[in-house]
């Protein structure tokens, strides 16, 4: 859809950035930024050099000196961009996470709750419900996280600092156009660390190419407490991006024994039938479906599920590259359409330990009143800080490390 030009001022007072979509429906609360702009004498310089740059590309000066009024170095930015949730977690904490049986059980309340809505975006678009919803739920846990961190200091942060300074500066350019055409008020525009924003997570050239006003209220708005826009958007973004409506982005596969593990690979892709006839079966029964040809990848080892992957999981990977990512929509898609867990089992973690037992070290602290922040199975840092607290109250070396000889004296 084209987006007119509007007036600033009118629209700064009209939209932002709702900041937690609570999943009882309740109207949110604006959400404050977390992060807090530490002085540093070579970003302002880098900043004076981009303004003059984005001056020069057309961006007026109005708009600059309100984007950056209260802009600054976020140290914690860096951090992150060298300590990524997707590259630290194996795939079978972030599926842990990402696609959990509370998540599934939100998702699809959310999908009952809108049920008109995802139909209207599936008519248009031609993307089903639970694909879109599964975007969702995995980018903001279905609005409860929209990201707290202001994007022009994320992102100039990033372009000066990060490891893709060219790229994070054309989204920077991105988030200053968005902010000239007044489709949110500047200090309202608030998202991931990334510059992700919204209840689908855009970054801002995504959002200039995708976005899409589907409520029609004249705006695109996926910052607010009403999610149509920013789920329309996603939808627009799979449809353009490729996606065939009623084909399987994917299917976990069972191996036979003996198996050649050398056959999997993305560039490795082979029929229905072929797959069959090397003796691969789907995990939840029945034939593996015939839609095009897949790859098998074996993303845990060849002792970890497996999965035969088609077209749509290539769509999916325009949204999110990483394999992890793509494999957390498509299994959370699954589900929410009413298909199984993922029935293969995952190799012990290097402790020697399984995700059944990392849970009943979480079960037995928490019980002992310590706070693990969950039972989910996956040793993140509160979990360590637990173990830690758990170690010191009884005289022991403190690790932090979620062991067996732990998991033994808890009982």
């Amino acid at each position: 859809m084209t987006i007119t030009r509007r007036r600033f001022a009118a629209t700064l007072a009209a939209i932002g950035l709702a900041g937690c979509q609570t999943t009882t429906g309740a109207v949110p609360a604006v959400t404050r930024s977390i992060a807090r702009p530490t002085p540093n004498p070579a970003f302002d310089a880098w900043v004076a050099s981009f303004r003059r740059r984005a001056a020069a590309r057309g961006i007026p000066q109005a708009t600059l000196a309100v984007a950056f009024r209260d802009a600054g170095y976020l140290p914690e930015v860096i951090e992150r961009d060298r300590n990524q949730f997707q590259t630290r977690r194996t795939l079978e904490d972030y599926l842990a996470i990402s696609a959990s049986e509370d998540r599934v059980r939100t998702g699809r309340a959310m999908l009952a709750r809108h049920r008109a809505t995802f139909a209207a975006i599936d008519a248009r678009f031609g993307v089903e419900p639970h694909v879109v919803a599964a975007i969702w739920g995995v980018e903001t846990r279905f609005g409860e996280r929209l990201g707290e961190y202001p994007v022009v200091s994320a992102l100039a942060t990033l372009a000066f600092a990060g490891q893709r300074g060219s790229f994070w500066e054309s989204q920077l350019m991105g988030a200053l156009r968005i902010l000239e055409r007044g489709d949110v008020a500047p200090g309202r525009m608030l998202g991931s660390w990334a510059g992700a924003m919204g209840h689908t997570q855009f970054i801002p050239t995504s959002y200039e190419a995708f976005a899409v006003d589907f409520d029609g209220d004249g705006r695109r708005d996926i910052w607010g407490a009403d999610p149509t826009d920013a789920l329309a958007s996603a939808a627009a973004y799979l449809a353009r991006s490729g996606w065939r409506r009623g084909a399987p982005w994917g299917v976990e596969v069972m191996l036979p024994a003996g198996f050649d593990a050398g056959l999997a690979g993305r560039g490795r892709a082979r029929s229905a039938a072929a797959w069959a006839g090397l003796g691969l079966r789907a995990a939840a029964g029945g034939a593996i479906p015939d839609a095009g040809s897949a790859a098998l990848i074996l993303p845990a080892g060849a002792g970890g599920p497996g999965f035969l992957i088609y077209r749509n999981s290539d769509v999916i990977a325009r949204y999110n590259k990483s394999e992890k990512y793509v494999i957390a929509v498509g299994h959370l898609s699954d589900r929410l359409a009413g298909g199984p867990p993922i029935r293969g089992a995952f190799p012990p973690d290097a402790q020697g330990l399984g995700i059944a037992e990392r849970r009943r070290i979480q079960e037995r602290l928490t019980a002992l009143g310590f706070d693990t922040g969950g039972v989910d199975g996956v040793i993140g840092s509160q979990t360590e800080a637990a173990i830690r607290a758990y170690e010191r109250r009884n005289g022991l070396p403190e690790t932090g490390q979620a062991t067996r000889a732990l998991l033994d004296r808890l009982g």
